[in-house]
């Protein structure tokens, strides 16, 4: 046995007797005495998913503005540092079957409409006979009691390792990070679906067949985060990521589908741009970073719609006021 599986499982040992706290999403400390450690992760569990009641529902989206039925547990789990699958399906084959009457904190609830079949969605148990989750038909994140839904259910599982097994401690700062790298990830490659879609100024949003530049990161946005920042242009979205994200003007701090924001063209040479106070200036365009010096966003017609172009170097970097992503 090595000294790290020995610290580890000695953890389960010391957290039999003392107070575990945990920090659930608005960062409130609550201590709980003699616990083993699943079913303090548990109560950890069951803690942030009553944060997000009332949080809107989106098929497929992953939080944290919004969540499908499966996004709703996968966000939860790596506030606590579990990465777990992310379809109904997968998760209904992870971890290990419980009973009904098994069924503690942070297990995984699988329910069908006939309560036969494959299950059509899914839901965080929380405790004393309650669960919680993302209901496509009251558009939101939701408290049910599990009795009226036991002709529904069709299997618990239990994600959370067992407190004789080796653990590793919940990291309260790198989910978090890993969140939005995913988050990230995700933006990008809804993005990467609207490529060669036509460019229209002041296209109307009511559809995907034409786009203008900030009509292209709204849906980029909807469709890869979950995370609805309103029909507005360049400048709302903007103010968006103000309110609820973190907002950069350091244009090394931009991260993988961070939006950045450039102010209007005033010619391709950087010396067209000197002497501008950037602080003053207006928001004219909005376009997607993807990493690797490289902007995927649309502005003209004649440029062929939603396409790459490099960054820095060019006009945009030139242009650029700040950039930043909305959670």
């Amino acid at each position: 046995m090595t000294k790290r599986d020995w610290l580890q499982k000695s953890t389960v040992a010391v957290l039999l007797s003392t107070s575990f706290l945990m920090f659930a999403e608005g960062g409130q400390a609550v201590s709980h005495a003699a616990q083993t450690q699943t079913e303090a992760q548990g109560a950890q569990v069951a803690a942030i998913a009553q944060s997000l009641k009332g949080k809107p529902y989106q098929y497929g989206a992953v939080g944290p503005q919004a969540f499908g039925s499966a996004g709703f547990a996968t966000y939860i789990y790596k506030k606590i540092g579990m990465n777990i699958e992310d379809t109904i399906a997968k998760l209904n084959k992870a971890g290990k079957k419980v009973s009904v009457q098994e069924v503690q904190a942070g297990d995984l609830l699988f329910f069908s409409s006939t309560g036969k079949g494959s299950a059509s969605f899914m839901g965080v148990y929380i405790g004393d006979g309650q669960y919680m989750y993302a209901s496509q038909g009251e558009k939101k994140v939701v408290v049910k009691n599990l009795s009226d839904y036991s002709k529904k259910l069709l299997s618990v599982r239990r994600i959370l390792p067992d407190e004789a097994g080796s653990v590793t401690p919940p990291n309260t700062t790198e989910p978090d990070q890993n969140l939005g790298k995913d988050l990230g990830n995700k933006v990008v490659s809804a993005g990467m679906k609207y490529l060669g879609t036509p460019y229209e100024y002041g296209s109307t949003r009511s559809n995907k067949k034409t786009m203008d530049c900030s009509e292209f990161t709204m849906w980029a946005y909807l469709d890869g985060a979950g995370i609805d920042m309103g029909r507005g242009g360049a400048k709302s979205q903007a103010n968006y990521v103000k309110a609820h994200g973190t907002m950069t003007t350091d244009i090394n701090k931009l991260k993988k589908g961070d939006l950045v924001f450039v102010m209007k063209y005033k010619g391709w040479k950087e010396s067209d741009y000197k002497g501008i106070d950037v602080s003053k200036q207006s928001i004219n365009h909005v376009a997607i970073y993807l990493g690797d010096n490289k902007l995927l966003h649309t502005y003209s017609k004649e440029s062929g719609g939603v396409r790459i172009t490099d960054f820095k170097g060019t006009h945009w970097e030139y242009r650029f006021i700040s950039g930043g992503r909305p959670y």
